[in-house]
């Protein structure tokens, strides 16, 4: 490309200089053929060719001299390329360059081509332009910087800031070389001249001359004048920017900075300069100051006192904004800030640059509060939209140009009020804006919001140095500072840099603050290291440096920080505020300097918690008045200032006129809140981190920290944790403030999750701290009680100046030392009782946590290293101080509780012997509090003592739950456990007669309260459940004393009765203690009536009997139990001493029992037997009474339990019958007693013996034995006396036991059972069924009631092999059936829920039935009645059917009896033949059967009743008629049977065949009223036009009409029924078997002509009513057909007669007429005659045609 560029170029310049210019032409020519015979093969070997021709350059230089514009563009072209390419000879270097100076001139296009060369030129050809040459490239560009041309002049001002620079890259080039020769000149420094090299030389020579130039000097070495100054000065800082080391190596350099620069810096910035000349002095100024301090001291101080001055007396806003940027970039490099404090400030010398600035900082944070919003708290700033920034710019204009003299004018009432960085800030910096010439607008706040930075960035530079310096390392470590590990001890939290508030994650990833938990120490060397001691340290001096500075500077610090803390921020910049608080208090406590330390905390602390919103909360509740605060007098001198603005007071007092508007406007903009807002809250958790941070280290000063933390949980706790709105700087409306307050207040919530999350973590941390540091957190929080008289509120005092800047500056007043007592801001005169308790609940609360956090310390340390012995002490003083209130005595019982409790579980863990050392401590801290409650001599109101028994409770229940978590790992402490349970129990004595000596006076066992009694038993509940193995035998005595005692208390029944059956469990521990030996029990044992022998025995544990004595110790004192008036507590003893019998039983010998017996049991039988007696008079209370039968059936069951269970052994021993007549009568005097209860536990125990008599034979058992029982049982139906108008008692269980002891006493006898026991035995049945009571919750219609099922169980039971047994049980059955069918029974059951037996008599109905069945051949239940008694009482039910008024939900009673009676008739009838019975018993058998029949057919259905099928009702009564119609057809016709019997069973057919009901003249005619008797049925009667329907029971009408045809019709015994009826079915009856005594057999015909001559009547009347309808009524409907259904019954009936061909003998012959069969057809005759004429009439011939046949047959008869 280059070859191509170059041949191309030549070629136009040979052919443009053609005309004029022949020597450029043949310079051209000749370059061209030069160019023409390279033959390189690449680019470089061309360019190294070209540089070898030297002149292939020389039309070009030719061209730049011609000042031809187009000669000179070709030529600066190609000569661009050629030192692009390095292709230019060396030696024309010198020409080249004149030839680009005199093209300077030409246009645009070429000056620009020629300033892009020379950079190159000067890189590629740096080693050969120098000296001269370089002169000369620096001169072309400072020509062209003149130029006018504004590109021009810009890229010029670049190039030579290149060039400039490339000078100096040349002297860094030269300096690695290190060549001690080839010097060239020499230049002056401070101690002489120095010979230099040519790049060192020409750097030196440029650097001056520029600086000369920027003076408006003439230079010395380069050709030019008139350079801009601040170009120059641009040149300068470009220098000092990119190579700031030359001027650290080369003294001549720095001679030139000391002697140029400097000087003219100073004077500079001391005049009147502009804006844009001020900022470049002031970078340059800012740059010598951060890179070349160290060579230039002094200087450096003049300018720092320069830029401080100028900050503090300036009136420029642009000029002290531009000296707060750098201090602000001072601040930033924390080295600098050191070194400037090592320079000046350490030395002796008077200088005091950085003290002074922070001095300047106070005054500048105070001399315009207005600005600032400076008020009584922090508030949001607010934006002025009418605010003018005119007349600052304005007048910052003026200023800027350098007019003197003018006056600046005062602030504008039109400003925004508050640091914000809405417009707190711009967005260039001044420092930065080189582009303009006048200042830009400067916010009135820009200012403050600089100084804040700064004082951020000191903070962040110090906490960054110290904080990686205290963390413990090793040696090895620390040969290097600079490679120090940043980790160390946790710094406070920082607060996140956007503003915005923890998340709810990142808050619920800490520890709560309301559930602590104990974590165990890291053990990583928990006490930061003081930086101050590591004097080895490489990095010693810096950090005693940085100690002299939070030293010496920390009031100045302070005061301005608390000037900014009560001023109007935004949160950004408050959050940096707080975080700067919070470092500087971190690094002054990290290198233990207390005094800052204690400062910021305590201001940090009153920013946390405002004394006014302290106060307002304080009086909220109170009358007085807060006291005055006193006025303090500042001082005048600079520190004294800064110490001074230590006071809030001070702080927020503006000056002048300005700031009482100020302080006006915030009155009136916001009234003083009475509660916290998110920005106390966030104080208040910079405070805490602090805490977390320095914690072993604070010594004393805890207590700024705690009673901060105190103070703030009463305020939320006053104000319920409302949320406090941050109040604006004015009454200025500004939305964006109001949305950043309204976001404060939406995060107040999480601000107080954040503190809790951090108060939390501060307790936490104390695990890890030296046992010193821990008792002094312990001290500092006990001191939060109001244990002792705090005085007034502290006042607020002004801090003193310092005598002498030293270390250790005197201690403020109002500051804590580390020596000092911080005091409590309390005044006892205004505060509430609330306040009070709620300070004094969080100082408990905290005690507690920090105890629960130490548990593991606290325990493994002896208790007064620990901690333990102070932490308890102040507990059981505030529990029993009878000053405090309830609610703090109650919360610090219960945290005491809380301790022991966690610290039981801790020590779980430890070894036997440390554990029990621990234990032992625990127990004696419960006991040691209950003890200043139990002193006799203690004073105590009714309020006070109430509060005294809640503790006494708590500390009861804190011992349970100590023995419920570790009782199992409990070695020691069991007596003072023992002791703690019977401190509630106290003995008192009352004089039995009124006298007060000693002797006269009774012990009487009490409880403190009743409200101690439960927690104290559930301790007590514990041990004997389960921790009866873990006690010593020294304990077991103490139980049985302390059960005794939880027995007699009268104050709670329950735990008296829960406390029996702890004897019980003791008894079966002591049991189980001894297994495989029986209690050697005699009488020796039990000796007198003293106990003193037993607990002798039972104390000693090397005494054989021991267990025995203490046993029976037991039994002794739960017998004295069994007295007590109270109901259920003797009970519940009695059963208990019962159950510990039985549970003993099988370890005691038969001789054992005999003494148990002797002395227990029957003794305890004639002491109710006595107490009975006692009670029965009239005189005697009825519950009383009451009671005491309950206590005898409980021991009646026991007993009775118990002699069951070890019948075996009782019978054993010789004297069982003795024992066994003695028990029974003690049963009967019981029964004598009459009492229902009584009687049902007498023979339920009866019962409950006996049936244990089966289980094997019993060795005295025998017949005696059981005789007595017999006796017992059969003395009669046990009975109850009701007391006069006492409703009667219910007496079902009692005679459920009474027929259960049956069963067992029957089992005994049924060998020797005889009719007569049987008898009574039944009597005894019924009269338990008929005297028992209906319950009140049973219904024995579909299910019998027990005592039913008993009393039928019974029945089945019992032998029926004995003569006269089936009878007797038939007859008791039959009784048992009439029972639900009697006629007082029924009405009972339509009118009360009385016994209905409708159940009873269906369960009776199936025995019934299988009795009969079973003894059917047995003559002796005929004779006897047995037999017509159970069909009569069968009959009952069939023949009320739906009349009786009890409707079961299964079959029905009648349906059972038809099916049982059917069953029965069909096994007994035929042995009615075979058997002798009697004529008349024969004859009301056969009459009930008749009425069983006539029941089958019958039913009212008038009103049936609900629930009832009538269709499957007549089905089934169809089926039994006809099963029973073939047992007794044909023998109902014979002879023995009387006649009204048949004519009974007839008249029913003939009724129950009506199917539809007859009309009122015809009754007389159906019920037999009629004298004309027959005769009047051919009498018409009057027709009726009413329909009458059919019976609902028509199948059943027909088939009794069907019957009546059926017994009338003859009877051929040839033509017998085609089905073969088989003996014993009674059918037909065998011919030649006497069918009765002395009665001879009938053939059939004659039963059936009997039958057919009864039944012969009712066919014709039956059949003649239904004509004589006909008749009657068939006219009055014309030609309308008759009713389906009467019409259906008269074609039935007309059929009927037609084929029926009745008996002969049944109908009585007419005269003159003659008819075998057909007489009935002439009986009828008049009437079919008067039905054939209606029939004509109404034109009915289907009835015409039925009544022709019928006289057709008649005149068959007639012979027509």
């Amino acid at each position: 490309m280059t070859t191509q560029l170059l041949t191309s170029e030549l070629t136009n310049l040979i052919q443009e200089s053609k005309r004029k210019h022949n020597d450029l032409r043949q310079a051209a020519e000749k370059s061209l053929e030069e160019l023409k015979s390279i033959r390189g093969a690449n680019e470089a070997q061309i360019a190294a060719e070209l540089a070898q021709r030297v002149n292939f350059v020389n039309p070009f230089v030719v061209a730049c001299g011609t000042k031809n514009a187009k000669f000179t563009g070709i030529a600066i072209v190609c000569l661009q390329r050629l030192v692009m390419a390095s292709a230019l000879p060396r030696s024309k270097l010198s020409p080249v360059l004149e030839a680009l100076r005199e093209a300077t001139t030409s246009g645009l296009d070429v000056q620009l081509k020629i300033l892009q060369a020379l950079p190159t030129l000067l890189q590629n050809y740096s080693a050969d332009i120098k000296g001269d040459l370089l002169v000369t490239a620096l001169n072309i560009c400072f020509v062209l910087q003149t130029s006018k041309n504004g590109i021009v002049n810009n890229t010029s001002a670049a190039t030579l800031q290149q060039l400039v620079v490339s000078v100096f890259d040349k002297v860094v080039a030269e300096d690695r070389l290190s060549s001690k020769t080839g010097y060239v000149g020499d230049a002056p420094t401070q101690d002489g001249h120095v010979q230099l090299h040519s790049a060192a030389l020409d750097a030196h020579r440029v650097f001056n001359d520029i600086c000369l130039m920027t003076e408006n000097q003439r230079p010395e070495y380069l050709r030019f004048t008139g350079l801009p100054q601040t170009f120059g000065l641009e040149l300068i800082e470009s220098v000092l920017t990119n190579h700031a080391s030359i001027f650290s190596s080369h003294p001549e350099q720095a001679h030139v900075l000391r002697t140029r620069v400097m000087p003219f810096l100073t004077s500079a910035l001391s005049g009147k300069t502009n804006f844009a000349t001020t900022v470049r002095l002031v970078r340059i100024l800012y740059t010598l100051l951060r890179r070349h301090l160290t060579i230039l001291p002094n200087e450096g101080g003049e300018a720092l006192e320069i830029l401080t001055k100028l900050l503090d007396q300036d009136t420029a806003i642009w000029r002290r904004a531009l000296c707060m940027e750098v201090f602000r970039g001072i601040f930033a490099d924390p080295g600098l800030l050191r070194k400037i404090f090592l320079l000046y400030d350490n030395k002796d010398e008077d200088r005091d640059i950085l003290k002074g600035l922070m001095g300047t900082f106070v005054r500048v944070s105070t001399e315009k509060p207005a600005v600032i919003g400076l008020g009584h708290q922090s508030t949001i700033p607010i934006a002025n939209p009418y605010a003018n920034l005119g007349t600052s710019t304005d007048q910052a204009m003026l200023e800027a140009s350098g007019v003197t003299g003018i006056i600046s004018g005062s602030v504008g009432e039109g400003y925004n009020t508050g640091i914000s960085s809405q417009w707190s800030t711009i967005r260039v910096p001044c420092i930065d804006q080189l582009d303009k010439t006048d200042p830009p607008p400067i916010p009135e706040s820009y200012i403050y919001a600089l100084t804040l930075s700064c004082i951020t960035s000191l903070s962040e530079g110090l906490a960054k140095f110290i904080l990686p310096l205290t963390v413990p390392t090793d040696r090895g470590s620390r040969k290097r500072g600079t490679k120090l590990s940043d980790t160390g001890r946790e710094s406070p939290a920082p607060i996140p840099e956007d503003g915005t508030e923890p998340s709810k994650a990142t808050l619920e990833r800490t520890a709560s603050s309301d559930l602590l938990t104990r974590s165990g120490s890291f053990k990583r060397n928990p006490v930061p290291v003081n930086p101050l001691v590591l004097k080895d340290h490489p990095l010693y001096q810096e950090v005693r440096i940085c100690a002299q500075i939070v030293d010496e500077c920390w009031p100045a610090i302070l005061a301005t920080c608390s000037t900014f803390l009560f001023a109007a921020l935004d949160s950004e910049y408050y959050h940096g505020l707080v975080r700067a608080f919070q470092k500087f208090a971190h690094v002054a406590g990290l290198l233990q300097l207390n005094t800052p330390r204690d400062a910021f905390l305590t201001t940090l602390g009153k920013a946390a918690v405002p004394p006014n919103v302290f106060t307002a909360c304080l009086n909220a509740g109170s009358s007085k008045g807060a006291p005055a605060t006193p006025t303090v007098e500042a001082p005048s001198s600079l520190l004294g200032n800064a110490r001074g603005l230590l006071s809030v007071d001070n702080l927020v007092t503006p000056v002048g006129a300005a700031g009482e508007r100020q302080r006006q406007a915030s009155a009136d903009a916001s009234v003083v809140s009475q509660t916290l807002n998110t920005r106390n809250l966030l104080c208040l958790r910079a405070l805490l981190n602090l805490g977390i941070a320095l914690g072993p280290t604070l010594s004393s000063s805890w207590s700024i920290i705690l009673e901060t933390l105190q103070q703030a949980d009463f305020v939320l706790f006053s104000t319920g944790k409302v949320a406090g709105k941050t109040p604006m700087a004015n009454k200025g409306s500004d939305q964006k403030a109001d949305s950043e307050a309204n976001s404060l207040l939406a995060n107040f919530s999480t601000e107080i999750r954040a503190v809790e999350t951090a108060a939390s973590r501060l307790f936490e941390s104390t695990v890890d701290f030296p046992n010193e540091s821990f008792v002094e957190v312990v001290s500092a929080v006990c001191s939060l009680l109001g244990r002792h008289t705090e005085p007034a509120c502290e006042p607020a005092s002004q801090p003193q100046s310092p005598a002498s800047q030293s270390l250790t500056p005197p201690t403020p007043q109002g500051l804590r030392t580390s020596s000092g007592q911080h005091r409590k801001m309390l005044s006892v005169s205004t505060v509430s009782t609330t306040g009070l308790n709620q300070e004094d609940q969080f100082a408990l609360a905290k005690l507690g946590d920090v105890a629960i956090i130490n548990i593991e310390r606290l325990l493994t340390y002896p208790p007064e290293v620990s901690g333990w012995t102070p932490l308890v002490s102040e507990l059981i003083w505030t529990l029993s101080g009878a000053s405090m209130s309830a609610q703090v005595r109650t919360r610090a019982a219960d945290i005491l509780v809380r301790l022991v409790l966690d610290a039981a579980n801790t020590a779980s863990s430890f070894s036997d012997e440390l554990r029990g050392k621990v234990q032992l401590r625990l127990l004696e801290a419960f006991r040691n509090a209950l003890l200043p409650l139990q002193m006799s001599n203690r004073q105590s109101s009714v309020a006070s003592y109430s509060t005294d028994v809640d503790i006494h409770k708590v500390i009861l229940e804190g011992l349970k739950s100590m023995l419920d978590n570790c009782g199992e790992t409990l070695i020691s402490g069991w007596d003072i456990a023992f002791e703690i349970i019977n401190s509630i129990f106290l003995e008192k004595r009352f004089a039995d007669d009124g006298s007060k000596t000693a002797e006269s006076q009774s012990t009487r066992l009490m409880t403190r309260s009743g409200r101690l009694i439960r927690s104290s038993f559930n301790s007590l509940q514990l041990i004997c459940s389960d921790f009866l193995s873990s006690l010593p035998n020294s304990c077991f005595l103490i139980l049985v004393d302390t059960l005794y005692k939880f027995c007699s208390q009268d104050d709670d029944l329950n735990i008296a009765l829960t406390t029996v059956t702890f004897f019980w469990v003791l008894s079966d521990f002591l049991s189980g203690k001894n297994k495989h030996k029986s209690l050697p029990i005699t009488d020796g044992l039990v000796g007198g009536t003293d106990d003193s022998d037993l607990v002798e025995k039972a104390a000693d544990p090397q005494n054989a009997s021991s267990d025995a004595a203490l046993w029976m110790l037991l039994l002794l004192r739960l017998t004295t139990v069994t007295t007590d008036d109270r109901l259920e507590l003797r009970n519940s003893a009695t059963h208990t001493l019962l159950r510990i019998f039985d549970a003993y039983g099988d370890r005691l010998s038969p001789e054992g029992w005999s003494v148990c017996i002797k002395s227990v049991i029957f003794r305890l039988m004639t002491s109710i037997e006595d107490k009975l007696q006692s009670v029965s008079g009239r005189e005697v209370n009825e519950k009383e009474r009451n009671e005491w039968h309950d206590t005898a059936v409980v021991v009646l069951n026991g007993i009775s339990g118990l002699l069951a269970n070890y019948l075996d052994v009782l019978t054993v021993h010789p004297t069982f019958n003795s024992y066994w007549q003695q028990l029974l009568g003690h049963f009967a005097t019981l029964l004598d007693f009459q009492v229902l209860e009584i009687n049902t536990a007498t023979f339920k125990s009866l019962g409950q013996i006996l049936s244990q008599s089966q289980n094997g034979a019993k060795q005295n058992f025998n017949k005696t034995t059981i005789d007595l029982a017999w006796d017992l049982w059969s003395r009669g139906i046990p009975i109850a006396k009701n007391a006069d108008g006492a409703k009667v008692a219910d007496n079902q269980n009692c005679l459920l036991a009474y027929v259960a002891a049956l069963r067992d006493v029957y089992r005994l006898i049924q060998a020797d059972l005889t009719v007569d026991r049987i008898s009574r035995m039944l009597t005894l049945m019924t009269q338990a069924m008929q005297q028992a009571t209906p319950g009140a919750f049973f219904v024995d219609i579909d299910y019998t009631t027990p005592l039913q099922s008993k009393i039928l169980d019974v029945l089945k039971m019992l032998r029926t092999d004995l003569p006269g047994a089936p009878s007797a049980l038939i007859s008791e059955a039959s009784q048992f059936i009439s029972l639900a069918f009697e006629n007082d029974t029924m009405s009972s059951q339509r009118s009360t829920q009385k016994r209905t037996y409708v159940a009873m008599s269906k369960a009776s109905m199936l025995i019934l039935e299988a009795l009969v069945v079973a003894h059917a051949s047995d003559p002796g239940i005929y004779s006897d009645g047995a037999f017509l008694a159970a069909l009569s009482a069968l009959s009952k039910p069939i023949v009320l059917k739906y009349q009786f008024p009890t409707l079961t939900k299964t079959t029905q009673p009648w349906k059972v009896a038809t099916t049982s009676a059917l069953s029965i008739l069909e096994a007994t009838l035929h042995h009615l033949r075979n058997l002798d019975i009697s004529r008349s018993t024969v004859q009301d058998i056969w009459q009930t059967i008749v009425s069983i029949a006539n029941g089958i057919t019958n039913a009212d259905c008038n009103v049936p009743p609900e629930r009832i099928n009538l269709v499957l009702d007549q089905n089934f009564d169809i089926a039994s008629f006809t099963k029973l119609r073939e047992l007794i057809i044909p023998s109902l016709g014979a002879d023995l049977v009387p006649e009204k019997t048949r004519k009974l069973f007839a008249e029913s057919l003939f009724r129950m065949s009506i199917i539809h009901a007859p009309a009122p003249a015809e009754s007389d005619l159906i019920y037999g009223n009629n004298a004309e008797g027959l005769t009047s049925l051919y009498k018409p009667r009057p027709g009726r036009t009413v329909d009458p329907t059919p019976t609902l029971r028509e199948k059943m009408a027909y088939v009794c009409l069907e019957e009546l045809f059926a017994l009338v019709s003859t009877h051929d015994e040839a033509a017998a029924p085609s089905i073969t009826i088989q003996p014993p079915t009674p059918g037909f009856p065998s011919l030649g078997t006497p069918s009765s005594t002395n009665a001879p057999s009938e053939p059939p015909h004659q039963l059936h002509v009997r039958l057919a001559r009864t039944v012969a009547p009712y066919l014709i009347l039956r059949a003649a009513l239904t004509l004589r309808s006909y008749i009657a009524d068939q006219p009055l409907r014309g030609r309308m057909p008759q009713p389906l259904s009467q019409r259906k019954e008269l074609s039935r009936i007309l059929n009927s007669l037609v084929t029926l061909q009745s008996e002969s003998e049944a109908i009585p012959d007419m005269a003159n007429v003659e008819s075998e069969t057909r007489k009935h057809l002439l009986r009828l005759y008049p009437l079919i005659v008067d039905a054939v004429k209606v029939a004509g009439r109404s034109g009915d011939e289907d009835v015409g045609n039925s009544l022709g046949k019928a006289l057709e047959v008649v005149g068959g008869e007639l012979g027509v």
